[in-house]
């Protein structure tokens, strides 16, 4: 009597494939197709060993086989984990990595679930130190490969740097890439120069950053920029027309967009300290009474100041003063600290805007104005803001507004006289509180 063969045990068997570059993944029959055909006739073969095709397909096409962060690798590893999978088969081994490290990391986890794995064009078996051995030199040489292909990529772009192509990625603000090449972006350039010229004027990064972002300027991605994105503009050698590879520059085929003269400057400035700048910055502040602050007698009085030790002192002193011109004794001061006199006048200021006839004449210059849409109850609101909104404004602004708000200031022997031009109040309040227009990203 013959004794029935005792079926195989059934072993369920996933497929894996993967492809590097997406390049020929569009047609019909592509080399994932070719993988998986490759596979399902190795498990048909095992069939009589009780191999069977799991339903589910775990394929990563155009992707790197560097790394372990893949979409159908991941689904196929949680399986395993599940106990869902039994054999792992690939056309070749580094379609499951190229990495030996990644592959170690793999290969325990397959041995912890006890899941073999196999390759249908190199046989070996992953249970038995000499499969071990030649699963490891194979993996040695799949990674020397990837290393190689690498270094080629790597000394490619460095040659193709060193002749001034352009190489990828997102252009610089000021040029977009044509055929390999940077082609000036005349719109953007404009910008680009206008930055270099007003550092040269502010001489602070800090204060041009916040101007520029007040504006609402953007770099390439359309963000609004920063004081770390300034300074990479600055000091960005393709404006020169240079070609950068690793911080070293050679001549571009680019046109350049800021002239020798220009970028020397900013880089003059750049030399010194951001304290020094600061300090500079600082002492360049606009007076916010020049040309409005006279002495009874019809004498102007100029922004002066001296300094002393690490601190610098502001003053308006008279004409009459300075020219070295007798003048009587008549009690009227022919130097005033500049904090004094301002803060009088900005103080005079506030309290004029909080008067009910100030307000009145406000909202219904508000209302008159069809291009603006603005509430009474804003209108109000702003104008007991008014010094939280002064503090907010550039020293270069709070000069305009102050140039706007005062007629004179007259200094007598009993004080400041402050002229006003109330007329003003309105515009300058409906300039404080429309928002300014922000450019599009580009």
């Amino acid at each position: 009597m013959d004794i029935p063969a005792k079926p195989a045990r059934r072993l369920r068997c996933a497929i894996y494939t993967r492809k590097s570059s997406e390049e020929g993944l569009e047609q019909e029959f592509n080399s994932l197709h070719a993988q998986r055909e490759a596979c399902e006739a190795y498990i048909a073969s095992q069939r009589s060993e009780g191999w069977a095709l799991v339903r589910d397909q775990y394929d990563d096409g155009g992707i790197s086989g560097g790394t372990l962060e893949r979409p159908g690798l991941k689904r196929l590893l949680a399986d395993v984990e599940d106990g869902l999978v039994d054999v792992v088969v690939v056309y070749k081994i580094d379609r499951l990595s190229r990495s030996l490290m990644d592959f170690s990391k793999l290969v325990e986890v397959f041995d912890r679930t006890g899941v073999t794995f196999v390759s249908v064009t190199q046989a070996f078996n992953t249970t038995t130190s000499m499969g071990r051995l030649t699963l490891n030199i194979l993996l040695s040489f799949a990674q020397f490969e990837r290393e190689v292909t690498g270094e080629r990529i790597r000394d490619k772009i460095a040659a193709s740097r060193k002749k001034g192509l352009w190489m990828g990625g997102v252009p610089p603000l000021g040029y977009d890439v044509r055929d390999r090449k940077l082609v000036v972006n005349l719109e953007e350039a404009a910008k680009v120069r206008m930055v270099f010229e007003r550092f040269v004027e502010v001489g602070s990064a800090t204060v041009l950053a916040r101007d520029l972002r007040r504006d609402g300027f953007r770099n390439k991605q359309g963000t609004l920029i920063d004081k770390g994105y300034l300074y990479r503009l600055l000091n960005n050698r393709v404006y020169r027309g240079d070609a950068v590879h690793k911080g070293k520059a050679y001549p571009g085929e680019h046109e350049e967009i800021i002239d020798v003269r220009l970028w020397d400057q900013v880089h003059d400035i750049m030399i010194e300290s951001p304290r020094t700048r600061a300090n500079n910055s600082r002492t360049q502040t606009p007076a916010l009474l020049k040309g409005l602050l006279f002495t009874a007698t019809g004498a102007a009085m100029t922004p002066s100041s001296t300094k002393k030790g690490t601190r610098r002192y502001r003053y308006y002193v008279s004409m009459d003063l300075l020219k070295s011109r007798e003048t009587p004794e008549d009690g009227i001061p022919r130097r005033l600290p500049a904090d004094t006199a301002e803060g009088a006048v900005i103080a005079e200021i506030r309290r004029v805007l909080r008067t009910p006839e100030t307000t009145a004449q406000v909202i219904a210059a508000l209302d008159k104005d069809d291009m603006v849409d603005i509430a009474e109850a804003e209108a109000i609101a702003a104008l007991q803001r008014f010094p939280e909104l002064w503090a907010q404004l550039f020293p270069a602004e709070q000069t305009r507004i102050i140039q706007l708000l005062v007629r004179r200031v007259t200094v007598t022997a009993e004080g400041l006289v402050i002229d006003l031009r109330t007329d003003g109040i309105a515009g300058v309040m409906r300039e404080m509180m429309t928002p300014r227009p922000v450019e599009a990203a580009e």
